[in-house]
This record gives structure tokens, C-alpha cells and sequence, in this order.
């Protein structure tokens, strides 16, 4: 199939939008790589590190507690990011793949940890390093997920220890979004 520019109507062109709001005497500290995409509203006390991405219609909202997002993780179309009153903050480690339509919730997620479609996870709940939780799982409050584990069902469960290939395409995914954020910037500019 040829490759040609199509022609999109003013309408679907990239245009300026709100994407930050203060809560408060907080404001959003977005390192200036990260992506986001159209439709995000990030609220309050959040702060995203180098080369994250955040996808589509996806909302972080840092109002009563603060949440923290580090370097090359992405965030997926549809998510839902929010905390608990003075309780439980919302931490997201480095290289971090968060899948479509997640909800997180007050809860840690480590370095090199996966989130599959769907997937909702409470209060006080950590997601140790190299470890995947499967589409459509809950992870109840104060629930640890081990490390190299697959947490999947309602409500979740050690299912059995992730294979070698699958903790390696953890880290891969991450790199496929920095090239996938990468394309959709170029595409944009296109479109403009």
C-alpha cells in the first residue's frame, strides 16, 4: 500500500490545548520531553520525568496527595491516575508500561513493572519491580505483587513466574513507546 499525506480536515489538526491545572498552591512539573497527547488533564501536585508519555483522554489527578512518574514510562490511551486524602500518593517508577484504560489508585508501581488493559489497582497495593499484571485484573488494597510474578483475575492472584522473554519485552515495550511517541510527534507536524 502506497504511503501518501492525507488530507484532514481543520478540524483534526493539532491545536493548543489545556492540559495543566493548578489544585490549590500546586501545579504540574512536566519535564519538557514528555509527550502528551490531546485530550490529557494532568491536576495538581504531579511531577512526570524525562521521556514519559501520556496518552490519549487520560487523566492524573495529584489533588489531595501528590503523584510522582518517572523516566520512559508510558501511560495509555483512557487511563485513570488518582490518590487517597493524606494517605496513599501515586508512584510510578521508571519504564513503566501502563496499558489502555487502567486504573491506578493511591497504589506504588516499580521500576520495570506492566499493567495490562483494564487493569485496576487500590490503595496500598505495590507492583514490585519485573512484575506484569494481566488485562482486566484487580489488585486489592495493600496487595504486594512480587517481583517476575503474573497477577491476573478478579480479584488477582499469583498466577505463575513470568518466562525470561516476557520480563525482557517489559523493558521493550517502554523503548517501543519512546519510538512510538517519536512517530506521532513527527505525524503531527505533518498534519499542522
Amino acid at each position: 500500500m502506497e504511503k501518501r499525506r492525507l488530507e484532514t480536515p481543520a478540524i483534526q489538526r493539532l491545536v493548543p490545548e489545556n492540559k495543566l491545572f493548578p489544585y490549590l498552591d500546586y501545579y504540574p512539573h512536566i519535564h519538557n520531553s514528555v509527550f502528551l497527547a490531546s485530550g490529557v488533564k494532568i491536576i495538581g501536585n504531579v511531577r512526570i520525568d524525562e521521556n514519559s508519555s501520556v496518552w490519549y483522554n487520560t487523566v492524573i489527578r495529584g489533588d489531595v496527595n501528590y503523584i510522582s512518574i518517572g523516566r520512559m514510562t508510558n501511560i495509555q490511551d483512557c487511563s485513570m491516575l488518582h490518590v487517597t486524602n493524606n494517605r496513599y500518593p501515586l508512584t510510578i517508577g521508571n519504564k513503566v508500561t501502563i496499558g489502555h484504560s487502567v486504573t491506578l489508585h493511591g497504589c506504588t508501581l516499580m521500576d520495570l513493572s506492566f499493567i495490562g488493559i483494564g487493569a485496576i489497582i487500590l490503595d496500598g497495593a505495590v507492583i514490585e519491580e519485573k512484575a506484569m499484571v494481566g488485562a482486566g485484573a484487580v489488585v486489592t488494597p495493600g496487595v504486594v505483587v512480587p517481583a517476575g510474578k503474573l497477577f491476573a483475575g478478579v480479584p488477582a492472584k499469583i498466577i505463575r513466574d513470568l518466562r525470561d522473554e516476557e520480563i525482557e519485552d517489559i523493558e521493550r515495550s517502554a523503548e517501543r513507546y519512546k519510538k512510538y511517541t517519536e512517530l506521532t510527534i513527527n505525524s503531527l507536524k505533518i498534519a499542522e
